[in-house]
């Protein structure tokens, strides 16, 4: 039987890798352990049904203040990816069959959280022909369903294996929030990223626009792994091509030795300068420090979100 708590046996396309050295943490990256009765309560919820988050097997360190608050980001389709990216701390093999029953549970979970935002996301599904499109489609009607009120975020894999409609198939379901993330810069995909292509994750966001402008989309990019400056500025520039409402950038974290190595630590300054760039390249909303990632303070964050599209139209 087969343990994920084993980095071997969670990762084993990675076991043949060097180890590579992991640093110490600048007093700006570090955070506390989670703690507090909020937590316990999420984590007592997600338990109960029996439901995976990304937050715990990606490792985020954003997890105690997250959970505190209720806010949980759901990972469906299961616990195994059928990508083996060298950033990512999700176990990577053959998955599971897709529950049928996962998209209510994850409806009552979120309507027992009392959540006004919800962050959805997923493993790759290379095995299925849609790729998961139409499992991200149920799940969001049967939030919807049980609450209307509940604005939907979801984070999706690139579908890159499946046929074009596939996408149709989320969008009409009608997200408020569409995120893909590019995760870094296109030349290190090759190592990073290397089930993925950049101009496809790229391509998929412009289409949802295309599909439907009303839904804002999302997309994010660690730093750390080895980019510059200009190539990060470039990555702005072909999001906003692709008319991407959205930028997040955060911290790259090592998970294990086996992992792609940390090639720097960037300072809260770089990361001050990279918010201010994107905005001036005319993102509606960046969020960009050292511990930003996809889903972090997602709820506000889209708030401030909607109402830069509202101030942005009453000028037209």
């Amino acid at each position: 039987m087969r343990d994920l708590k084993i980095p071997t046996q969670r990762h084993p396309e990675k076991a043949h890798r060097k180890d590579n050295p992991q640093p110490k943490k600048p007093d700006w990256i570090r955070v506390k352990a989670p703690t507090g009765k909020g937590y316990q309560e999420t984590h007592r919820i997600m338990r109960e049904h029996k439901l995976v988050t990304v937050c715990e097997e990606a490792g985020c360190p954003n997890a105690g203040e997250c959970w505190n608050q209720g806010h949980a980001t759901m990972m469906i389709m299961g616990d195994i990816c059928t990508r083996g990216c060298s950033f990512c701390n999700i176990a990577t093999g053959r998955p599971d069959a897709l529950d049928v029953f996962e998209p209510g549970r994850v409806a009552d979970a979120v309507q027992k959280l009392g959540l006004n935002h919800v962050v959805i996301t997923s493993v790759d599904r290379d095995d299925l022909d849609d790729g998961g499109a139409e499992h991200f489609a149920q799940t969001i009607r049967a939030i919807r369903h049980r609450s209307p009120a509940t604005t939907i975020e979801i984070l999706t894999p690139d579908f890159l294996k499946c046929a074009p409609s596939v996408l149709e198939t989320v969008v009409a379901a009608k997200p408020d929030v569409f995120n893909h993330n590019l995760e870094t810069v296109p030349g290190l995909y090759p190592d990073v990223r290397p089930g993925a292509r950049y101009f496809h994750s790229l391509r998929l966001l412009q289409r949802v626009k295309e599909l439907d402008p009303s839904i804002f989309t999302k997309s994010g990019i660690m730093v750390g792994l080895g980019e510059d400056r200009a190539q990060v500025l470039q990555v702005m520039d072909d999001m906003r091509a692709a008319e991407i409402d959205f930028l997040t950038i955060g911290q790259y974290l090592q998970p294990t030795p086996k992992h792609h190595a940390v090639d720097r630590f960037v300072t809260p300054d770089e990361f001050a300068q990279y918010e201010k760039s994107a905005f001036g390249k005319g993102f509606l909303m960046v969020s960009a420090t050292p511990l930003t990632r996809s889903s972090y303070h997602a709820g506000d964050d889209f708030a401030r979100l909607r109402s830069a599209r509202e101030a942005k139209l009453a000028q037209v």
